[in-house]
């Protein structure tokens, strides 16, 4: 198959080629090549294509070349901000000026990417606030404002994604004012969503994507339209993001914030003139009742939820509070109706009650037949949730059959609360003349499963007659990697495993010298050999960092550091987000460790449902999902050792199922042809050998 965008990507991967003169260090990949062929073929014709590219193939120039060099619009979603912010500040800038194309890029954020500075003069003026320190916080954000450009709070340095003040400095799609706001025609988002109009990529997130689909109101109805290629980074987590926005969700913190911002706003504009402190008690004392009747939590649980109330609730008091939440709202309803000319604040207080109030009768209703239902509780919050158990319909009817299905119809709905009117030139840019060729849809990740057809991913999300493509990785596996399985530990579900897991890590640790990864599948195997590896490696001038002491970015930040010349080197104990997009290259990382092969818990209400959907289909619920989510989870775990050509590592995966059993056969076919380390004094040379070669190289190099 020949036609003009294919040569132009041959020629640019060639070895003399465009990205050879252009790029440093660039060298030819015949993965790398047949991918970006592959994506060139499918923006060409149009379709779906589905891309397993493992690590090192460099999928990402893969795709953006022949995206760029097409001259189509591109909608580029990932799974992470952190992979937007790269995409948008380093890749795709480079590319831009390899290729030398005019190329015009944007990014998108969701909302509580950017500072709202009428929410932010609001949090002013509230003496709620919670300490000193959110104070002097809000006040350092009240002196960048001043300078910034795009009020993406990311360019403020220092400032945690967990901190209390980014509520009061954000907006949501509930309490944003919208056209009426006295912000507007300054506002961050609405100026990064013109800006997206105009664009030729842009950059944007699959909880951005999904949550458009879900509401029609974060640019993307405008946006969509006139995009003919959407590339999905990161595809692995597609279903994951999808099914939490396609579903509907009800939370206490979501009751309580709407309160706060109630009597906030109430006592601010309109004091004196409804009994706001009397109608906010009544609402926050039913959202309180609504958390306890899950009783009390010291860690987060799922309830199933499977009858007239979730397990082990009484079916009456849990209707009753349900009902008296909704009882609450209505008196806040009142209470706003007679304040709703006042300000727009109130008018869009009043919708936020008003969908709250939709959602508990919806709660109140029988679950939709192709759903689940189930409540999350933590310490602090119960969340009542109900989604479908995959996006399949949705890809195949709302984007791969029949995409115009999430545009904004103009002819019958209002245009979004953001939307302002766009220049000629705008317009012109955002709304090309009628173009009948069919989208192309390109999903791709280093994990998407492990057969031929790439099930675990294509079912999932009804891409069953997509094109699918599996690139290996280019890495010398055999002579970069090892694998160790300690066949004398005990079984994951033994009480002592996570003891035996700590000793058996702080030995190897010492024994390296720190620049060590252990990886967890649990909250409390991550506490438990976190504690222990803090009291064996004390004084010996390894640092241990715990998931959850600090924030992701700065535990990442100090791992990186501790390989400098004259440290004692760190170790991390991590779970959750760490098994993916912990990028460490070099001799920073040579030793991961993961506790036990990463099987989705059996008790979780979505994964129960699924697992009898595949029943009632006489289909295997333990080898057609337990073994491929472990086998995904398990491949991205593994892929945190080796991120380049030159680094060395060892992998330690202490469960020896992954040897004793054929599904552990399986899991092993699916990781890296690593070699095998077969005895504890192998495990012991092998990091032996990596620490002097460390220790030699670090005396010749200044870091």
């Amino acid at each position: 198959m020949s036609h003009p965008l294919r040569d132009l990507v041959q020629e640019a991967f060639a070895p003399l080629g465009v990205l050879a003169r252009a790029t440093d260090h660039f060298s030819p990949r015949q993965g790398q090549t047949d991918m970006a062929l592959a994506v060139a073929d499918v923006v060409a014709q149009g379709g779906s294509l589905v891309v397993e590219a493992g690590t090192g193939v460099g999928k990402t120039f893969a795709y953006l070349v022949p995206a760029l060099l097409s001259g189509e619009r591109v909608l580029l979603s990932t799974a992470t901000k952190a992979l937007q912010d790269q995409l948008f500040a380093r890749d795709l800038p480079r590319l831009v000026q390899a290729l030398n194309l005019p190329v015009r890029l944007a990014l998108l954020k969701g909302r509580s990417s950017y500072l709202c500075t009428h929410r932010m003069e609001m949090a002013r003026r509230d003496t709620q606030i919670p300490d000193r320190h959110t104070v002097h916080l809000l006040s350092r954000v009240e002196t960048w404002s001043l300078s910034t450009r795009t009020g993406d709070l990311a360019e403020l340095p220092g400032l945690d994604e967990r901190s209390p003040l980014i509520p009061l400095i954000t907006s949501n799609r509930e309490n944003c004012l919208g056209s009426q706001c006295p912000k507007f025609k300054t506002c961050h988002v609405n100026a990064a969503r013109r800006e997206a109009l105009g664009a030729d990529v842009v950059v944007i997130n699959h909880h951005l994507f999904f949550a458009d689909m879900a509401v029609r109101e974060t640019g993307m109805a405008e946006l969509l339209p006139s995009v003919r290629v959407v590339i999905f980074d990161e595809a692995h987590q597609l279903n994951e993001v999808g099914v939490n926005f396609l579903g509907h969700q009800l939370g206490t913190s979501q009751l309580l914030d709407v309160t706060r911002d109630i009597l906030a706003t109430g006592l601010q504009l309109a004091r004196g003139l409804a009994d706001w402190q009397g109608v906010c008690a009544v609402l926050e004392r039913a959202a309180r009742e609504l958390r306890l009747m899950g009783g009390k939590r010291h860690s987060a649980v799922k309830l199933r939820w499977t009858e007239e109330a979730p397990e082990g609730i009484h079916e009456g008091a849990w209707a009753q509070s349900l009902q008296d939440v909704g009882a609450a709202c209505v008196q806040a309803l009142l209470a706003l109706d007679t304040v709703s000319e006042i300000a727009p604040d109130f008018m869009r207080l009043h919708d936020r009650v008003a969908e709250v109030a939709k959602r508990v009768d919806a709660f109140l209703n029988p679950c939709a037949s192709d759903a689940v239902r189930w409540v999350d509780i933590s310490a602090s919050q119960m969340r009542l949730m109900e989604a479908p158990l995959d996006i399949a319909e949705t890809v195949r009817e709302r984007l791969i059959k029949q995409p115009s299905a999430i545009i904004l119809d103009e002819a019958d709905q209002e245009p979004p609360p953001w939307y302002d009117e766009p220049t000629l030139e705008q317009t012109a840019a955002a709304r090309p003349m009628e173009d009948m060729r069919p989208r192309t849809w390109v999903f791709t990740s280093a994990t998407l499963g492990d057969d031929p057809r790439l099930r675990w991913f294509t079912e999932p999300c009804g891409l069953e007659s997509a094109t699918v493509l599996r690139v290996s990785s280019p890495f010398d596996y055999p002579a970069q990697a090892s694998l160790y399985v300690p066949r004398e530990i005990v079984r994951p579900n033994d009480p002592a495993h996570s003891a035996q897991v700590a000793a058996m890590a702080s030995d190897a640790v010492r024994r390296l010298g720190g620049r060590t990864l252990v990886l967890t599948t649990t909250l409390r195997a991550l506490r438990a050999i976190g504690d222990v590896m803090k009291q064996q490696l004390e004084g010996s001038g390894i640092e241990v960092l715990v998931q959850g002491e600090w924030p992701k970015r700065h535990l990442m930040a100090r791992f990186r550091e501790g390989t400098k010349a004259g440290e004692g080197g760190c170790v991390l104990v991590a779970s959750a987000t760490f098994w993916e997009g912990f990028d460490v290259p070099g001799d920073a990382l040579q030793l991961v460790i993961i506790d036990k092969l990463p099987f989705p818990p059996p008790n979780d209400p979505l994964v129960e449902a699924r697992s009898k959907r595949l029943e009632a289909q006489g289909r295997s619920p333990f080898n057609d999902y337990f073994v491929p989510e472990a086998v995904v989870a398990l491949k991205q775990g593994a892929g945190r050792l080796i991120r380049t050509e030159s680094d060395q590592g060892v992998l330690v995966l202490c469960d020896n199922r992954l040897v004793t059993t054929g599904y552990g056969r399986r899991l092993l076919a699916a990781l890296p042809p690593m070699r095998q380390l077969q005895t504890a004094e192998a495990l012991a040379q092998s990091l032996d050998a990596m620490r002097q070669d460390f220790i030699s190289r670090a005396s010749t190099t200044t870091f």
